[in-house]
């Protein structure tokens, strides 16, 4: 059976394992190297972690059945020339994360996507988006992203980064306009601070869970805000796109047991034409493996690219 080495590069970790072609991750292939704060300040953190995880590979006896890598990067990327510019590792940018890892793994066949493709991809072949034609994933977490399915295949666009869900503007733009995106308005470190700015006292997404569940009023504004916000999104992206789904993952995803709910009726108020008010909003199948299958599936379905 035929395996990928499959990389998912993050704003403080790199992950590796090697996938099989049913989306197996290999018994004891998965590993991580954290980054943690220095990578934004020092290139060579992120080359070492990326060198560490797949020295780490090479010697298991499934590397003999390794044929390609699929990697999925935090972005901006650049397709054509195999970099990254991931956006809170301003020391990275321009890395040339390609050419890095063929001379690591030794491999020729490398491909490069966004993260957030890749995990569009993974749901596409596993999860929670097999059989729609035409789809949105993201994840809401420290940030914002995603990828695009239409007509059956991967939306990368021009340069590989179609799917940029966050940095979609959805408010008035006052000053920067980075204040005024997805990202900014509905994240979860974004959302935690709008609360303790209103008063709430706790400080962490994990808290203003529970205080959610508690019927905490700031907790439910926070929460509601936050949904407000992706659904403009959303309803900007299906009005574009004529999508039929949403799938949302990600930890900050799991702050309401209505999160989807929320986010639909949000879709539903913003949306001027029908189409793209009936998108349906669910949560994403395959959780943290995501990243990795996708990036896996840059070689074993080559079919959906």
């Amino acid at each position: 059976m035929t395996l990928a080495l499959a990389i998912d590069l993050g704003g403080t970790k790199v992950e590796a394992a090697l996938v099989d072609e049913t989306g197996r991750i290999v018994e004891g292939s998965r590993t991580r190297e954290a980054t943690g704060a220095a990578a934004a300040a020092d290139r060579d953190v992120l080359v070492r972690a990326v060198a560490s995880v797949i020295a780490r590979c090479r010697p298991l006896p499934e590397w003999a059945s390794v044929s390609a890598a699929g990697i999925g990067s935090a972005g901006p990327i650049d397709l054509a020339a195999g970099t990254v510019a991931p956006i809170n590792l301003p020391a990275v940018h321009g890395l040339a994360l390609v050419d890095l890892v063929r001379q690591e793994s030794g491999l020729d066949d490398v491909t490069l996507r966004l993260d957030g493709t890749c995990i569009a991809l993974a749901e596409a072949w596993l999860g929670a988006a097999q059989g729609v034609d035409d789809a949105i994933v993201f994840v809401v977490s420290t940030g914002i992203g995603g990828g695009i399915i239409s007509g059956g295949r991967l939306l990368a666009g021009a340069s590989g980064n179609a799917g940029h869900l966050g940095q979609i503007v959805v408010a008035e733009i006052e000053g920067d306009a980075s204040a005024s995106t997805v990202e900014q308005l509905a994240s979860g470190p974004h959302i935690v601070a709008w609360a303790r700015a209103e008063g709430w006292d706790g400080s962490t997404g994990e808290e203003l869970a529970d205080a959610y569940r508690r019927g905490d009023a700031l907790a439910r504004a926070a929460v509601a805000r936050s949904a407000h916000a992706i659904g403009v999104g959303l309803a900007n992206a299906a009005t574009l796109l004529d999508l039929e789904l949403a799938v949302v993952g990600g930890g900050f995803s799991f702050v309401a047991e209505d999160f989807t709910a929320q986010i639909e009726a949000s879709v539903r108020a913003a949306a001027v034409n029908g189409y793209a008010a009936r998108l349906r909003v669910v949560r994403a199948g395959l959780g943290g493996d995501a990243p990795l299958i996708g990036a896996a599936a840059l070689v074993h379905r080559r079919d959906l690219l």
